[in-house]
């Protein structure tokens, strides 16, 4: 696993020891990361079940202002102060050792919002639904922040609309899927081209 493109181009990352964590491949990071392109330079990013941290890292290296990363595992959280020290980018992060629902309703809630909000939860366990909940009425999101989700590839979002999102784009590859969420009726005035 590797830093794709940017400051920390081609930099090795450190992965979190054991199958609980399950890295986005370099392939799938890379076509994610060429659809944001375009919103990524300045951007506010938060990454939450980060992992090993390789995308929010990603997102750092390719010019993002700042992003947050919330991991409630010590291993993992570990593992993402390394690669931010190896990468040189921690001046520009902040780590939340935190469950993610409890990071969206307090330890975040002073934060500004969010330009980009990905979330990878662990697969088949409904956590999306949960995570897209608590972001449809929290102050996190505005009206031009962009939702991707990575998750299986037979998850249910038909409930998407009723939380008052619009599904901007849904790529599907051989493993995963990534859906691009933005609040219902902004993508006009968002000049979104995902």
């Amino acid at each position: 696993m590797r830093v794709i493109a940017g400051s920390a181009k081609s930099l090795p990352l450190k992965c979190v020891p054991g199958m609980t964590v399950r890295p986005t491949t370099d392939r799938i990071k890379e076509t994610l990361f060429n659809m944001l392109m375009p919103h990524l330079p300045g951007c506010r990013f938060l990454d939450l079940f980060a992992g090993s941290g390789a995308i929010g890292i990603e997102a750092l290296s390719r010019g993002a202002a700042c992003c947050v990363f919330v991991e409630k595992s010590a291993k993992a959280a570990e593992c993402i102060k390394q690669n931010l020290a190896f990468t040189h980018l921690s001046d520009r992060a902040r780590l939340v050792v935190s469950d993610v629902s409890a990071a969206l309703g307090s330890v975040l809630a002073a934060e500004p919002p969010f330009d980009l909000i990905f979330l990878d939860p662990p697969y088949n366990m409904n956590l999306e639904k949960a995570v897209l909940s608590s972001l449809a009425s929290s102050a996190l999101v505005a009206e031009n922040t962009i939702i991707i989700v990575e998750c299986s590839n037979d998850t249910d979002f038909s409930y998407v609309e009723d939380l008052g999102f619009d599904i901007l784009r849904k790529k599907k590859y051989k493993t995963n899927t990534h859906l691009m969420l933005g609040k219902a009726d902004e993508k006009k005035e968002r000049g979104v081209s995902l």
